[in-house]
């Protein structure tokens, strides 16, 4: 297989070697060029022809943004991962890019306490999203136990079907890269009269998360707030888990209450999928329904197990709308019985599953 050939732009000389320094570290990865400013890019963009660009979001004479308007607006579909700070301006300014078809986003490290260890962070997070975007979207081969094909029959008994009868409590949503305009597209669909809370579990780290928020509830009927600890979780209302918490939803009262914790990581994510689902499948039982949009990795596969077990309904977005069918594919191939719909569609199919009709969904 040919080395991904990646462009790394970034006007901070101490940074474009780290970045360059990690990327060439892989065997299957070479950094054909650097530049330290959008300008320079894009002429070497046609030089060099990259398979992925690393792009920094603040830089002189032409900026990280403009940078990505110009590339979109040459009708030029190379992947493009964000390289941002984990500050108010970077994160704004990030779930911008995204919106502008940047295809993912790296955090530079916070301030550590040696050079190498926050180069190993940084390769933690960076190494991997160059080489799945480099390789047209393809996940390289993880250890992980074997599951079927979607047209394989599953090798242990499948959980039993959720009963529709069970009349829904709560929806949790699981999401990761591709989420903020996934959820978006969802919102935009959802009353403000939604029935039931809900509960959503976006892998973004702080700041992120606040600023997706506010812009989600910008451009919904329904009022979406980043989470905090004892937070009502009432109907009409969206609950959105902190960067760098995992979330809970707890029975109190009559009611419902969502809880945080810096527990360890699950999936290697905080907040994790699978933390909410496994405690809404306790709290919320066969009133449970769960979504899994678009995103890498496999968090929400044992969560969505638990909700199925306890009769609950689990709904996955299809392929064709997912940025990466990697967490609703996941689900899919391992055989559970879950509804599959295209993203266009989920935010109706929400609605009537909990009983949308009355809404005039």
């Amino acid at each position: 297989m040919s080395k991904v050939r990646v462009l790394v732009v970034d006007d901070a000389l101490l940074v474009r070697k780290m970045v360059t320094d990690i990327l060439e570290e892989d065997p299957d990865i070479e950094v054909v060029g650097v530049a330290g400013n959008g300008k320079i890019a894009l002429n070497k963009v046609a030089q060099l022809n990259p398979d992925v660009i690393t792009l920094d979001i603040e830089m002189p004479v032409m900026d990280g943004i403009e940078t990505l308007k110009a590339l979109r607006g040459n009708h030029c579909g190379i992947p493009v991962i964000m390289c941002s700070s984990i500050t108010e301006t970077g994160a704004s300014s990030t779930l911008e890019a995204l919106a502008l078809g940047a295809r993912d986003y790296v955090t530079k490290p916070m301030k550590k306490d040696s050079f190498a260890e926050a180069k190993a962070e940084l390769a933690s997070e960076l190494i991997p999203k160059v080489r799945y975007w480099g390789s047209g979207g393809v996940l390289p081969p993880v250890a992980a136990p074997a599951v079927p094909s979607v047209h394989e029959a599953p090798v242990s008994p499948a959980p039993v079907k959720p009963c529709p009868s069970h009349p829904v409590k709560g929806v949790v949503i699981g999401v990761s890269t591709g989420g903020p305009e996934a959820l978006d597209v969802l919102f935009a669909g959802l009353p403000g009269n939604f029935p039931v809370p809900i509960l959503i579990v976006q892998h973004m780290p702080p700041v992120f998360t606040r600023l997706l928020a506010e812009r989600l509830d910008s451009h919904s009927d329904l009022v979406v707030r980043e989470a905090c600890s004892g937070d009502e979780a009432r109907p009409g209302t969206a609950l959105l888990a902190p960067g760098g918490k995992h979330m809970e939803v707890e029975a109190k009262e009559g009611g419902y209450v969502v809880g945080l914790n810096e527990n360890p990581p699950e999936n290697s994510c905080r907040p994790a999928v699978d933390v909410l689902f496994r405690s809404a499948a306790s709290v919320f039982g066969g009133g449970t329904l769960a979504a899994v949009l678009t995103g890498m990795g496999r968090d929400g596969l044992a969560g969505a197990r638990e909700v199925l077990s306890a009769g609950g309904t689990v709904y996955v977005q299809d392929e064709p709308s997912s940025v990466v069918w990697g967490m609703p594919g996941a689900i899919v191939e391992a055989g559970l019985p879950a509804t599959v719909l295209p993203l266009e569609q989920m935010a109706g199919g929400l609605v009537r599953r909990v009983g949308g009709a009355a809404h005039g969904v």
